[in-house]
């Protein structure tokens, strides 16, 4: 059988983690926490879990990833953030795999099924969203990204059939805050991509975003969740470049 790390990282995420954690039961090894400056009691409710808990001052999401994925303990990993967990039906697939003979796969993508409002998000733009979740740790780290690094692997990457969870809505003004936090962070990916900020960056380019997610990829059949994830969608690409302008302005005056 094969052996895993369950890695997590986490902060403030007390309410979240037994979900996380009791979706994985039977499916690893090692319990690994790496936590960022948490106050709420995750590392109580760690702690009763038998997680080996690390902390390290949080960066960004990959750096934070990439300091914890060698000190596991095992070769391969199951990372998970606290606001996924995995349905029966992928845990059966995962426990299956881990009592298969070893293949030439590093990694595996996991589909996510995306929550937001309280609702199934089925379409508008979300029902490809997969991401690398269980991996060997010596052959796959996080790109050097500010927002939304993907793992990169030395070898072939294969996917699991079943859906993975993934609900990180709390409420309107919390969600807001992420999209405004993930613009600071994601305007220095695209500060040199991005010689001047026009009209195309700041109109073109999020009338074009929401007409993607919400007619193209069939937001219009999520109904009104579907126009909130992509109006959202074309805030967050306006958001960005806003950023960058307002630093650049600032760094003139």
């Amino acid at each position: 059988m094969k052996r895993v790390t369950l890695l997590i990282p986490a902060q403030n995420a007390a309410e979240l983690l037994p979900r996380c954690i009791e979706s994985c039961a039977g499916l690893y090894d090692e319990l690994l926490l790496v936590d960022s400056g948490s106050t709420d009691g995750s590392l109580e409710v760690a702690a009763r879990y038998g997680a080996r808990i690390l902390q390290r001052d949080y960066e960004n999401s990959a750096s934070q990833k990439n300091w914890a994925i060698p000190q596991a303990s095992y070769e391969w990993i199951l990372l998970l953030d606290t606001d996924e967990w995995l349905s029966p039906e992928l845990c059966q697939e995962i426990e299956a795999w881990r009592n298969q003979p070893e293949g030439p796969e590093d990694g595996f993508w996991l589909y996510r099924a995306n929550w937001f409002m309280g609702r199934r998000v089925r379409f508008s733009g979300l029902q490809g969203d997969k991401v690398v979740r269980v991996f060997r740790r010596d052959a796959c780290r996080y790109e050097s990204k500010q927002v939304h690094a993907e793992i990169t692997a030395a070898g072939p990457i294969g996917r699991f059939r079943h859906r993975l969870n993934h609900n990180t809505f709390v409420d309107l003004p919390t969600w807001e805050a992420k999209l405004r936090r993930y613009a600071e962070w994601q305007a220095g990916d695209y500060d040199a991509r991005t010689p001047v900020v026009t009209p195309y960056h700041t109109l073109l380019k999020p009338a074009w975003r929401f007409l993607k997610h919400f007619v193209l990829r069939g937001g219009i059949l999520d109904g009104y969740v579907g126009y909130r994830v992509s109006a959202y969608a074309a805030w967050a690409v306006w958001l960005r470049y806003d950023v960058l302008r307002r630093r650049r302005a600032a760094s003139r005056a």
